[in-house]
C-alpha cells in the first residue's frame, strides 16, 4: 500500500512539474522588458506584475508563432520566410522584420569584410 502512494505522489510531483510552464520558472525577458517598459514611457522600476505579465504575453505570443511557422514551413524546422509568411498581413510587424533582416545582412557583409581585412594586414 506505501508502495502506490509513493508511486502516486511522484506522479503527481510529474504533473505538477508538467502544468508549470517554463515561464514560470525562469524569467527569461524580464530585465529587457523593464527596459523597454521605460523606453516607452512607463517607470524606470515598473511593477513585477507587470513585467511578468508583460513576460507571459510575450512568451505566449511566440509560442503561437512558433507553432504556426512549425505548421507552414517544413516539418520540423522553422525559416525566417515561414515567419515572413505569418506576419505578411501586418504592415508594421513585416516592415520591422525586412529592417532587421537587412540590417543583420549589413553587419554580416561588414563583418566579412573587415576579417578580410584583418586577415590581408597580418600576411
Amino acid at each position: 500500500m506505501a508502495e502506490s502512494e509513493k508511486e502516486q505522489g511522484e506522479q503527481d510531483e510529474d504533473e505538477v512539474e508538467e502544468d508549470t510552464p517554463l515561464e514560470k520558472k525562469k524569467k527569461i525577458f524580464s530585465k529587457e522588458l523593464r527596459c523597454m517598459m521605460y523606453g516607452f514611457g512607463d517607470d524606470q522600476n515598473p511593477y513585477t506584475e507587470s513585467v511578468d505579465l508583460l513576460e507571459d504575453l510575450v512568451i505566449e505570443y511566440i509560442t503561437e508563432m512558433t507553432k504556426k511557422a512549425m505548421e507552414t514551413g517544413r516539418a520540423g524546422r522553422i525559416q525566417v520566410e515561414d515567419i515572413i509568411f505569418l506576419i505578411r498581413k501586418d504592415p508594421k510587424k513585416y516592415s520591422r522584420v525586412k529592417e532587421l533582416l537587412l540590417m543583420s545582412e549589413e553587419l554580416r557583409k561588414a563583418r566579412k569584410a573587415f576579417d578580410e581585412i584583418k586577415y590581408a594586414t597580418t600576411k
